[in-house]
């Protein structure tokens, strides 16, 4: 069964894998990192969920209008990923430096806690890998007439 590219697969696919990874991060954070507010995790969780929403609706965009250059899935989800987790670490950057330190401890070389720009980035490629996989990408997610959408 061929399934018809769809913008509303796409980002139902993205909020379905960051609900996985939101779900893995509030389960495991307690574990991690006991010292963490209970809000942080809830915030992980929601905050996944709204990364693959995002990468969903990018799928539309194929092109760049300004540099005139291709933006395949495999660049776009990414990109957009790690932008997301790096916005996330100015929010919450002593939140996520006492995790970095929770997990490697302090003679760790690198405790930056912009290490989950890198993760955003893993997470993004996977959301944006199955999104296209399932709902396609580019104009063709979006239907001519509204008003017969497909889904």
């Amino acid at each position: 069964m061929k399934m018809h590219p769809s913008l509303i697969t796409r980002i139902g696919i993205g909020k379905l894998i960051g609900l996985i990874f939101g779900l893995t991060g509030f389960f495991l954070l307690p574990y991690i990192s006991p010292e963490s507010d209970p809000l942080l995790r809830w915030g992980v969780l929601f905050w996944y969920i709204t990364v693959g929403a995002v990468i969903g609706v990018f799928g539309v965009f194929t092109w760049h209008p300004i540099l005139h250059l291709p933006l395949p899935w495999w660049f776009r989800a990414p990109l957009i990923g790690g932008w997301m987790n790096f916005v996330l670490t100015f929010f919450a950057y002593d939140a996520f430096q006492s995790i970095i330190v929770s997990i490697f401890g302090t003679g760790f070389y690198a405790t930056s806690p912009f290490w989950f720009v890198l993760e955003g980035a893993v997470i993004g490629l996977i959301i944006g890998f199955f999104a296209t996989l399932f709902g396609g990408e580019g104009k063709e997610t979006i239907p001519d007439n509204p008003s017969q959408g497909r889904l």
